[in-house]
């Protein structure tokens, strides 16, 4: 392979500025002289750069720019030059680090092998904690993991030690908290393989959510394509106060936006309610992170005394005194305009809890119990679980044992099942020590390990069988059909760690710690009363057991072996180039009826162990996809046999057969999770195009990155034009180009042709990948 040096050279050939090793804009900033984090010391943090580019850029629009304009336009590759309209114009960025949680790092990190580049280019983390399976605790499960993904865990360190990336070992924490920690800081661009990635605007930072081919992009030094966000105003006022939560904000926000409300958007927060609020996971972060859940590009709060006073208390007291120094660069600018406003009273603002299924369906918790009896809806609770990425930091323990403490005050435990995920090591560490974990089980919780867990349905749960109606209730951010425990019957209800805890130990739906009153053990009624807790521990953290392994200065020389004979892991083949012709004949796979999230499209729970292994994992494909020519789930016809069977098989039959397939979709296809395994599934099964009302923001990307077409109809109604018998043909490639529609050409079985049009969002730079093939494959391209 050529050298590394004649490989930039050539690249910057090719692409002029597009192209740049990461010490170099290092190199720009060495007037500062504070690190971006502890772990790597000589990567600085770029504020005069960003101020620069501010200076140009609201120069050229002559106009206050909102803070997610500051960050995001501060980073542009080309603050003179780039054409710069919200919503419209493709924007071209430099993001100053990346962050792969073990599930999306083991693609991403095999698509960067197959780049050929032989180190990042920018500061980069793997994060191991989507593969512990939560069974009977902490330590146990954690030890069975280790186990269990072995060769995983051995494949990403000896990536990352090779590579240039850090490594968080198994039982680290789950990655957003560990970013928050130790990476996020006011200002940052940080792009991550995983939805949630916007926790980090907890700290006021830009963090989005995408898949492992646009991590490829920037771990490359290659600019990152991010369509120019719109920005929603959520103006705060007034306190919160008694049970309401930070998370109460977002949850009415999911109400009022719904599943799809802020795509294609930043939510920004602002007005005089932000200063109440903390920082940590029960705070902003916590806002922030389930911004995901109603499809925003990601969400930001302005750099206050709350980021400060945590910056100290993590040991970042540095980036604290830089942060404000460059405060005016790190709040919005007076007069700045939004598209949209939405205004929260604090005061007014009651606890919420929604689901069930959808975690737009929101429900003050004082009207649920009446609602669920109205529904149908199981008001026994079964088990309550607190932690996740959402809520799982000191203060969301704290707040919850604070409840937990006075239920044991009079006698009584949690009528229901319960569990608690600490965040990271650290926080598992620190509330082992402060004596809320004792607490916590003592009430009669399990304490899993630091990880996602049941969050993401790793989870063996054993007081049930599949198709038991049933409820939970949970701290986290999703409740999408099956996704905690593989259960299509449980009806699963998000709200903040407090409410859970209260409602764990009533064990019932109905139960309205507001006004309610328990029976202690001594026979005395009692009302519990809101909690509260410290928002950081009084003395420092306890960083518990050291778990990360530094990435060596000289990785070249080390060895990352994929047995051929894998079951977990797979080295990737190129997909093949666009043979420069129309799509004719494709056949429909399946014609999705309603909600098809990433979880529908790529199981995650026990699919996760296959998620290094494409052939393994596209055995998954669509199986949650319910097909509206039976309203079965993974049951469609052949259109060659007529004989229903499950959708990889029928994939699989085309693809041998040289069939190439269609899939159509209803509304907000893709929703949920980054989740890339759910654009590589139907292209490596012979997929080309997927054809919907609407997509989700990263699915869309995906899509594009792995050579298929996203498309939508013209007129949302051509949706009921289309039969599962029918056969679709797609002119107009041949003269791809940005904002031109396709024509598609829909061929009934009965000899009828008719004619639709179908939009698309490409522009120049993904029409190219779609003629090389994939988003790699043009990288290739480039190299050569």
């Amino acid at each position: 392979m050529a050298p590394y040096s004649l490989l930039v050279a050539r690249l910057q050939k090719t692409l002029g500025s597009g192209f740049r090793r990461y010490h170099v804009a290092s190199v720009l900033c060495q007037r500062a002289k504070v690190a971006m984090s502890h772990f790597e010391p000589h990567d600085y943090i770029r504020y005069e750069l960003l101020e620069k580019n501010i200076d140009i850029v609201r120069k050229r629009l002559n106009r206050p720019l909102t803070l997610s304009e500051k960050i995001v336009y501060g980073h542009l590759d080309d603050p003179s030059k780039q054409e710069i309209e919200r919503g419209k114009s493709y924007l071209r960025l430099r993001p100053d680090r990346v962050a792969m949680q073990d599930a999306t790092a083991q693609m991403a990190m095999l698509q960067f092998i197959s780049s050929g580049l032989p180190k990042v280019a920018v500061p980069s983390t793997i994060h191991c904690d989507h593969l512990i399976e939560a069974q009977v605790g902490g330590e146990k499960d954690l030890r069975r993991a280790k186990d269990i993904n072995q060769e995983v865990y051995n494949f990403l360190a000896t990536a990352g030690a090779k590579y240039g990336v850090g490594f968080w070992k198994p039982g680290s924490g789950i990655i957003h908290q560990i970013i928050l920690e130790n990476y996020s800081f006011p200002g940052v661009l940080l792009i991550g393989t995983d939805s949630h990635t916007p926790n980090g605007g907890g700290l006021g930072g830009i963090c989005i959510g995408v898949g492992g081919a646009d991590a490829v992009d920037v771990m490359a030094g290659i600019p990152w394509e991010l369509k120019c966000p719109k920005v929603i105003g959520v103006k705060l006022t007034g306190e919160l106060s008694g049970w309401s939560s930070p998370k109460d904000v977002i949850l009415k926000v999911a109400g009022i936006l719904t599943v799809k409300g802020g795509t294609g958007a930043i939510v920004e927060y602002h007005g005089p309610g932000v200063d109440s609020i903390s920082c940590t996971g029960e705070g902003m972060a916590t806002i922030c992170n389930m911004g995901a859940e109603i499809g925003a590009t990601t969400s930001v709060f302005p750099y206050n005394h709350r980021m400060k006073t945590y910056l100290n208390k993590t040991g970042r007291g540095d980036i604290a005194k830089l942060a404000d120094e460059f405060k005016d660069h790190l709040v919005p600018d007076p007069g700045c305009h939004y598209d949209q406003v939405i205004e929260i009273n604090l005061n007014e603002l009651k606890p919420h809890i929604n689901g069930p299924f959808t975690p737009d369906l929101a429900h003050p918790v004082a009207n649920v119990g009446a609602v669920a009896e109205k529904e149908g809806w199981p008001l026994d609770i079964r088990v309550g679980l607190i932690g996740s990425c959402t809520n799982s930091s000191y203060e969301d323990m704290g707040r919850s044992a604070a409840v937990a403490k006075q239920a044991l005050d009079h006698g009584l435990k949690c009528k229901s099942q319960f569990t608690i995920t600490p965040g990271s090591e650290q926080i598992r560490a620190t509330i082992e020590r402060d004596g809320y974990a004792k607490i916590l089980r003592d009430v009669g919780g399990i304490v899993l390990a630091n990880a996602c867990g049941p969050c993401i349905g790793q989870w063996d749960r054993k007081d049930i069988k599949k198709g038991e109606k049933n409820t939970i209730v949970t701290s986290y951010n999703r409740n999408f059909t099956g996704r905690n425990d593989a259960n299509p019957e449980t009806h699963a209800f998000v709200t903040s760690p407090e409410i859970v805890t209260a409602l764990a130990i009533a064990g019932t739906l109905k139960f309205n710690p507001e006004t309610d009153f328990l029976t202690g053990k001594d026979g005395k009624k009692f009302k519990l009363e809101p909690p509260d807790a410290d928002e950081l521990p009084r003395a420092e953290f306890d960083p518990g057991q050291d778990t990360y392994q530094h990435p060596p200065k000289d990785g070249s020389t080390l060895r990352v072996d994929v047995s051929p004979t894998s079951q977990r892991l797979q080295l990737l083949e190129p997909f093949d180039k666009w043979d420069g012709r129309d799509l004719e004949d494709l056949q429909i796979l399946i014609k999705v009826k309603g909600k098809c999230t990433t979880d529908h499209i790529s199981a995650a729970g026990p699919w996760l162990k296959f998620r290094g292994h494409l052939d393994n994992i596209s055995n998954n494909l669509l199986i949650g996809a319910i097909n509206i020519e039976n309203g079965k789930a993974n049951s469609v016809r052949n259109a060659v046999t007529q004989e229903f069977g499950p959708v990889p098989d029928t994939a699989r039959y085309y693809k041998k057969n040289g069939i190439k397939w269609v899939v159509i979709g209803d509304e907000n296809y893709g929703e949920g999770s980054s989740r890339e395994h759910a654009a590589l599934e139907p292209r490596h099964l012979g997929g080309r195009a997927i054809i919907t009302k609407s997509f989700a923001r990263i699915h869309e990307t995906n899509l594009k990155k792995q050579g298929l077409l996203p498309l939508t109809f013209a007129d949302p109604a051509d949706y009921n034009k289309i039969h599962p018998v029918d056969k679709l043909t797609i002119q107009g490639l041949k003269d791809f180009a940005p904002g031109k529609p396709l024509k598609c050409i829909i061929k009934h079985p009965n000899g009828n042709q008719e004619t639709i049009l179908l939009n698309h969002t490409f522009n120049e730079t993904q029409i190219e990948w779609f003629r090389a093939g994939s988003a790699l494959n043009r990288m290739k391209e480039l190299q050569q």
